[in-house]
Order: structure tokens, then C-alpha cells, then sequence
């Protein structure tokens, strides 16, 4: 039986070689979009699976309150890991590590920055790094040992099987110790390092790490196997308090399963959003489109009904019972679901290179991995039976009765069905399509946000060596060359949120209400660097020293302090007090979607960490990189020449934004296409059916082009219902989108208006070709008797 069901499967399928193109084709284009989105997926999920302790290991958050709002901290105070572990039950290890990237020389003028940490020797034990050189237990016996990588000592040290005992400069400065080499950190991991230094070499040089106020340091903690983390987040609610009252952190675990996926905190607690919400989204998109190919399966299937019409009557005389017939069906729709499968995966690893460049990920297809053998299994039968299912209920239930006597196979019900899934076929392509479109114009409007600082021509180097000491000539090499039009020091990347404080007062403030005040230390010719605007008041007067009791405000800083000009007010620090000379206008940095924290600018270059420069508008990017790195080399040669375009920074925060719109567009372009595979068939199927008719219609003298029409609005009829459809969708959906970020776009209507008039456009090239094909046919072949 099973031979003979074989046999008429394939004959049916190279007897209707065309249909069986579109079946297997649109259900291989789904299976591979599903593939790509499932590998990447897993990937996304993936993240920090590495760790053994991953279910015991947390990360501390700090939340603190400012104007009634609680925002979220990634960074907490030097004391808090070790009254923790000390203190709290539950508690079996904590790590602090310092936010880092020196530079390393291997005592050459030859150097390259590696991203690094200052940290606990627990760091070893709690994420279970594997010591490749060396051990754990001894790798920080020595203050100024060092553990590398192996990535980091072959960099340096080349193919030497023992580099322990080794020397490496940290700034050319202090010789570290090779006291181990660790394997490398896997790419989808949160923990990301080089290099690994005692933590004690950061905290004798950064005395303020005791107080319980500054928060600077990332801790870790690792809990007992049966700890209960609500609990030791209880016993953290007010533990800073007890040891300061006059901190405001308000510390909170985030277990390492959330690090990557849901780390969005919402008013202190965790929302359970972020980018899993990406993963969602996908996921469900992977779905869909596998339901859309399925659909043209089963439109395919049940519009040729009529053509195995027979072959049912047949089968049943001879005594096929319809249970047979469902399993027959259903097993054509699983061979189809096969071979549809196995041409899938050929597009997936054709297209596996180009998707990887997209995602910025290295996956695979990993055929030997038993989960994806099994997927694939899953896919197959998943998609046969969904696509055959309703085929094989309707086509086995014809009357055989009905069948020979040649009577008209009453067919409403599958022609609703049909139609109905043609509707939701584009009602899904729409969504995605107006999806896709204001998702662009979120990032692009975002892009286009005046920033309030010109971030174009711009770029930032780091201040190593005697840079700052030797600024003015430096400063005077740089514009000597022709190509650099400004330069400037500054303490904070532009566009980061760093060096915040709650520690100044004003006549009139509310000493209840702490405000969170970014601070920015500069070099007086920053604001001219940065094309940023003075809105009343002056600028930095060239001599810093002359402002050293002077502070350039922002908008809403003044906004703050009152009504009235802020020029001539005074800020209080804890040691001095500033004159307000000058208000800039608003920048944004940190939350680039969002409103900017107020700002406090003081003349102070000699503690800055960045070298600013503004080349001119018409150079060569390239050859003004040559003539700086040049001036740079030159007066700083014993460190390589290290930069970053603001610009190239500021595009990398919207990455995970682009990515989706990208992926929505592409996916969105193939359930198109998809849907527009099934449309063809029906629309082949329409003509074939109708051919007398429209023969008849030729002689009495109907054109090509009311032909044309006739065969067509019926489709079009389908795809304007799903417009009705899916715009209130799309509305609701991305009006739920939009209102996560304070900075958004309106919806135009002209979006819905396009993406609307675009699938008609799409559905009447679909569906035209095959209309004017049939229009154009000679009548006297189809009014032919047989």
C-alpha cells in the first residue's frame, strides 16, 4: 500500500510539475526563512549557557531615586561585594571589577589596546574560568600579577608553551607579572576580557572606592545552591542605608540568565523586557511565514480538487475507507513537507554567509547536533500536517456517487477557506510591511535628532602617556596640518553616561529631592569642538585656570535651578563653589531615544581621559587620519595611535534597532513573495478552470483588457480586505511599539496608504500575468469539443 501511495504521489506531482514547483518551492522559501530565524534564535538564547554556575551567579544593579523616578545602575560602591558575602545568608562569593581598557606593551615601540578588568581573585571560581597556564588559586598572589588569555599571549608571546613569569607594561609604565593564561571567553558571552589584574591595584589608586555613596564598580555574586535570591534581594533593599544613610543606592540582583536578554528595568524593578522582546518578535515571524507557505499548500490542494475527483471515486468503489484517504493525503502533504525541507536547508547554507554579515554572529547549520536533526524532524512533520490536513479532510469526503455521474463537486466551502486564507496570507505581509517601514523611520528619525553637538568630521583618542602635559603643542601640531579645524580634551565620551553625582546645592533647592547631575570635565576650547551652542552667557575663557571657579551650565540645568537667568548663581560642591557663567544648549547622550540629565561643564583639563579633534569638512578622511596619527606618533611614540569616529559610535547604539529593521524587511519582502507564489497558482488555476468561458467571452467580442479585469478583482477584491484588516493591526501594534521610547515619530497615514496600494500593485502584477495569458489564448482551442 505504501508503494502504491508513493507511486501516485510522484505521478501526480510530474504530472502537475508546475503546482508542485509552487508548492514545494514557497514551502522551501518558508522552511529556510524559519531556519535562519530559529539558528539565530538559539543563539540569542544561548548567551552565557557557558557557565556551570550560570543559575547560582547574579549581577548587583543599583537603583536610585531622583525627582520621584527610580532609575537603574549598572555600576554600585566599592564596600558592597564584601559586606554582602560577609553579612547576607546565601551568599557564597562575590567579585568586584572595575571598568577598564589600558593599553599593554610588550616593551617595544610596538603596543595594542586589550579590554580588560581590575578584579577579585573570585572572578576565577565564580564564572569557572579554565586555566590553561597557571591556576586560580595562585593567580593573584603577587600584586602586580596579571592573567591573560590565550588569545591576548599568543599576541604577545607567540607560540611559547610557557609564558608564566613572563613581563608585560601596562602604559609603559609598571611591569606586570604573567601568573596564568585562561581560555578564551566564547563570543556569546557578557563576560568580555583579555586580561584580569588584582583588584587592589585599582583600589590603592582610587581611595573613594570605600564610600558607600560612590558608585563605580560592577559586583558579582555568586549565591548557595539553595539559596533563595527574593530573599538576599530583601535583605538588600536597605542594606547600603545601614552602612550610610546618606547614600541612595538601593542595590538588586539580576540573575546571569537575564543579563542579555532582560536586563530593562523599569522605575527599579525589571520589566522583563528588552532585547527577548526581539526574540519574541522573531519567533513568532518564523511561524508565521511557515504558516503562510503551508497556506498555499492547502489552496494549491484544495483548489485542484476537482482533478482528483476521480481517483477518490475510484479508490473508494474499490473499498478505500476515508480514513485511508486522509492517511494518503496527509502523507503526499509530509513527502511534499520532505523535499520541501531538504531544499530549505540547501538555501539555508547558501544563504547562511551574507545572513551571518547581517546579524553580526557566526552560526551553522550544525546538522551533527541531534536538537536541529530533530527540529528538522519536528518542521517536516509540523508543516505536512498542516498543510495537508484540511486537503485530505475535504478531499476524501467527495461522494463517488456524485463523482461519475459527472455532477458539479459543490465546493463553497473550500472556495471560502481558500479565500479566507489568502486573506490572512496578506493581511500578515501587510503588517510586516507597515511594521517595517515605521520601524525605519523610528532609527532614521532618531539619527536625524539634532543632538545638539555636530557629530559629523569628529573623532576621539585616547589620552595616554604625557598626552594631556604635552596638550598645547600637541594641540598646535594637529592645526599646523591642515586638516584638523579644532581640538579639545574631555573626561567623558560625548555620547555616554558617566560621572553622575548627586552633590551639588543651589539657592532654592529642595535638599530632600536629590537631583542627578552629570558632570564634564573639559578643556576650554570643547564647546567650539563640538559645535555645541551658547544660549546666554560665554564660553570657557582660553586660560582654564582663569574658570577654574566657573562652570558652563546646560538648559535644563538651568531649568532646575529656578526661574530667571542662571548667569551670576552659584553651585555648591562638597569642597568649592562655582559661578554660572554661560548656558549650552541641551545635548543628548546616554539614553539617545530619551531627554538628557542636566549637565555642569568646569574648566579642568588636566583631568580628562580624551583627546577631541574636528577635521575639515571637504578632507579626505583618510589622508587626515595619516597626518594626526603622524602628529600623535610623534609626540607620543612609545603608544599606537587609537581612535573612534563619533559618528561610527553613535550608529553603534542603534544596532539592535537596524538589525530589526532590517530582518522585518527582509522577511516581510518574502511572505510577500511567498504569498505571491500561492496567488500565481490560484491565479493559474482561475484561467484553467474558466477557459471556455472566456473563449466564448472572445467571440462575442469581450477584449483582452475586460478579460483581464474579469479575472482579476476577485483577487484584488481579497487583498483590499486584507488591507482593512491589517491596518488597524499594524496601527495598534506599532502605536504599542512607539510608546517605549520618549522620542518617537507620529504614524503619517501615507505609510498605511503605501504599504496598502503596494500590495495591490503586487497582487495585480501577480495575478495580471496569468490573466492576460488566458486572455490572449486562442478561443478555438478552448471552445474545442474533446
Amino acid at each position: 500500500m505504501f508503494k502504491s501511495y508513493l507511486h501516485t504521489t510522484l505521478r501526480n506531482l510530474w504530472k502537475n510539475k508546475t503546482y508542485g514547483f509552487l508548492n514545494i518551492f514557497g514551502l522551501s522559501i518558508g522552511i529556510a526563512c524559519a531556519g535562519l530565524i530559529f539558528l539565530w534564535v538559539e543563539s540569542e538564547m544561548s548567551h552565557d549557557n557557558s557557565f556551570p554556575k550560570k543559575d547560582q551567579i547574579y549581577a548587583a544593579y543599583n537603583n536610585q531615586t531622583f525627582s520621584g523616578l527610580t532609575r537603574t545602575f549598572d555600576d554600585t560602591p566599592g564596600p558592597l561585594g564584601p559586606a554582602m558575602q560577609t553579612e547576607i545568608p546565601g551568599v557564597a562569593s562575590t567579585c568586584r571589577t572595575s571598568w577598564a581598557n589600558p593599553l599593554f606593551s610588550n616593551g617595544g615601540d610596538q603596543g595594542v589596546y586589550e579590554t580588560g578588568t581590575y578584579a577579585d581573585p573570585s572572578l576565577f571560581s565564580i564564572f569557572s574560568l579554565s586555566f590553561v597556564q597557571g591556576n586560580a588559586k595562585d593567580a593573584f598572589r603577587e600584586l602586580n600579577a596579571i592573567v591573560i588569555t590565550e588569545k591576548m599571549a599568543k599576541h604577545f608571546f607567540g607560540d611559547e608553551k610557557n609564558v608564566i613569569g613572563r613581563t608585560l607594561k601596562m602604559d609603559t609604565r609598571q611591569n606586570y607579572t604573567v601568573s596564568g593564561v585562561i581560555r578564551d571567553l566564547p563570543e556569546n558571552s557578557t563576560l568580555q576580557l583579555d586580561w584580569a589584574a588584582p583588584f587592589e591595584i585599582y583600589r590603592k589608586d582610587n581611595s573613594w572606592l570605600s564610600n558607600w555613596g560612590a558608585n563605580a564598580l560592577i559586583t558579582y555574586v555568586e549565591l548557595s545552591p539553595n539559596a533563595n535570591a527574593d530573599a538576599v534581594n530583601a535583605r538588600l533593599s536597605n542594606f547600603v542605608q545601614t552602612k550610610d544613610p546618606t547614600a541612595g543606592g538601593r542595590p538588586i540582583m539580576l540573575p546571569m540568565k537575564d543579563w542579555y536578554l532582560r536586563n530593562d528595568f523599569k522605575d527599579g524593578k525589571q520589566s522583563g523586557d528588552g532585547r527577548i522582546e526581539y526574540v519574541r518578535l522573531f519567533t513568532g515571524i518564523a511561524w508565521i511565514i511557515l504558516l503562510i507557505a503551508c497556506i498555499n499548500f492547502m489552496n494549491l490542494a484544495t483548489a485542484r480538487s476537482e482533478k482528483r475527483a476521480r481517483e477518490v471515486g475510484v479508490r473508494k468503489v474499490l473499498g478505500a475507507g476515508r480514513q485511508w484517504l486522509i492517511i494518503q493525503f496527509i502523507g503526499e502533504s509530509i513527502f511534499l513537507s520532505a523535499l520541501s525541507v531538504g531544499l530549505g536547508l540547501l538555501l539555508i547554507s547558501l544563504l547562511l554567509p551574507p545572513f551571518n554579515l547581517l546579524v553580526n554572529q557566526q552560526l551553522t547549520l550544525g546538522l551533527q547536533n541531534p536538537l536541529h536533526l530533530l527540529a528538522i524532524l519536528c518542521i517536516t512533520l509540523i508543516c505536512g500536517l498542516v498543510a495537508g490536513s484540511y486537503p485530505a479532510l475535504y478531499l476524501s469526503s467527495f461522494n463517488p456517487i456524485h463523482v461519475f455521474k459527472g455532477l458539479k463537486i459543490k465546493g463553497r466551502g473550500a472556495s471560502f477557506t481558500r479565500k479566507s486564507l489568502v486573506v490572512l496570507q496578506f493581511t500578515v505581509s501587510i503588517v510586516l510591511i507597515i511594521s517595517t517601514v515605521i520601524v525605519y523611520r523610528q532609527v532614521q528619525h532618531i539619527k536625524s535628532r539634532d543632538l545638539g553637538y555636530n557629530k559629523d568630521h569628529l573623532l576621539d583618542i585616547p589620552l595616554t602617556g604625557n598626552m594631556i602635559k604635552d596638550y598645547p603643542s600637541i594641540r598646535q601640531d594637529l592645526l599646523n596640518t591642515g586638516v584638523v579645524d579644532n581640538t579639545a580634551l574631555a573626561k567623558v565620551e560625548t555620547i555616554n553616561t558617566s560621572y553622575n553625582t548627586t552633590g551639588f546645592s543651589w539657592e532654592g533647592k529642595d535638599e530632600n529631592k536629590p537631583v542627578l547631575i552629570s558632570v564634564r570635565n573639559i578643556s576650554p576650547e570643547y564647546i567650539r569642538t563640538l559645535g555645541m551652542q551658547i544660549v546666554e552667557g560665554r564660553d570657557f575663557k582660553d586660560n582654564a585656570v582663569m574658570d577654574s571657579t566657573h562652570v558652563l551650565i546646560t538648559g535644563s540645568m538651568a531649568r532646575i535651578m529656578g526661574k530667571g537667568s542662571p548667569l551670576g548663581k552659584l553651585i555648591r560642591g562638597r569642597t568649592q563653589t562655582y559661578e554660572v557663567v554661560g548656558v549650552v544648549k541641551d545635548y543628548i547622550y546616554g539614553d539617545l531615544y530619551g531627554r538628557p540629565d542636566p549637565v555642569i561643564f568646569f574648566a579642568d583639563p588636566e583631568d580628562t581621559r580624551f583627546l577631541y579633534v574636528r577635521t575639515r569638512p571637504n578632507t579626505d578622511p583618510a589622508e587626515a587620519l595619516v597626518k594626526i596619527g603622524a602628529v600623535i606618533k610623534k609626540d607620543n611614540p612609545a603608544y599606537p595611535f587609537s581612535y573612534h569616529f563619533i559618528d561610527d559610535q553613535f550608529n553603534a547604539r542603534f544596532t539592535a534597532e537596524s538589525l530589526i529593521g532590517k530582518l522585518s524587511g527582509i522577511f516581510a519582502s518574502l511572505a510577500i513573495l511567498i504569498s505571491c507564489l500561492g496567488l500565481f497558482g490560484l491565479a493559474a488555476y482561475t484561467a484553467e478552470q474558466r477557459t471556455r468561458e472566456i473563449g466564448i467571452r472572445k467571440v462575442l467580442g469581450a477584449s483582452v483588457t475586460g478579460i483581464t479585469s474579469l479575472l482579476s478583482k476577485d483577487f484584488l477584491l481579497l487583498v483590499l480586505v486584507s488591507n482593512i484588516i491589517a491596518i488597524p493591526l499594524a496601527a495598534g501594534f506599532m502605536h504599542h511599539w512607539l510608546e517605549g521610547y520618549a522620542y518617537h515619530i507620529d504614524m503619517s497615514w501615507w505609510v498605511f496608504v503605501t504599504a496598502g496600494l503596494v500590495s495591490l500593485l503586487i497582487a495585480l502584477v501577480t495575478v495580471s500575468f496569468q490573466s492576460i495569458k488566458a486572455a490572449l489564448s486562442n478561443p478555438i482551442k478552448s471552445l474545442r469539443t474533446e
